[in-house]
């Protein structure tokens, strides 16, 4: 993603949270751990999350393609929510280096 080779991704481990720590690491990724199809539909719409990250020892595989669907289905509605992404990018360009660089 951060190469501008894909622009969403998909990370799986034990809980998701490890996968969500490391890749909010990343400029320009914003990581969601999700477990539920609201907060799928919620991270796309509200957060602009472009990572979606579950726990396979958390969510079950009927599940997980549940979330997965509704997460690709859903788009960010910008409007009031852009100004939390704003902040978002501002954070990250403060950073020293801008946070993560990849090449």
């Amino acid at each position: 993603m951060a190469r501008g080779r894909a622009d969403q991704g998909l990370l799986v481990c034990g809980t998701g949270v490890g996968m969500a720590i490391s890749a909010n690491k990343v400029v320009g990724v914003r990581a969601a751990v999700v477990s539920d199809t609201f907060s799928a539909r919620a991270a796309r719409q509200h957060n602009d999350a472009n990572v979606l990250c579950m726990g396979q020892r958390v969510v079950g595989p009927g599940l997980a393609l549940d979330i997965l669907d509704t997460w690709l289905g859903a788009s960010f509605e910008g409007g009031r929510h852009q100004r939390r992404i704003d902040k978002i990018t501002a954070i990250e360009a403060a950073q020293p280096r801008g946070g993560v660089e990849t090449r």
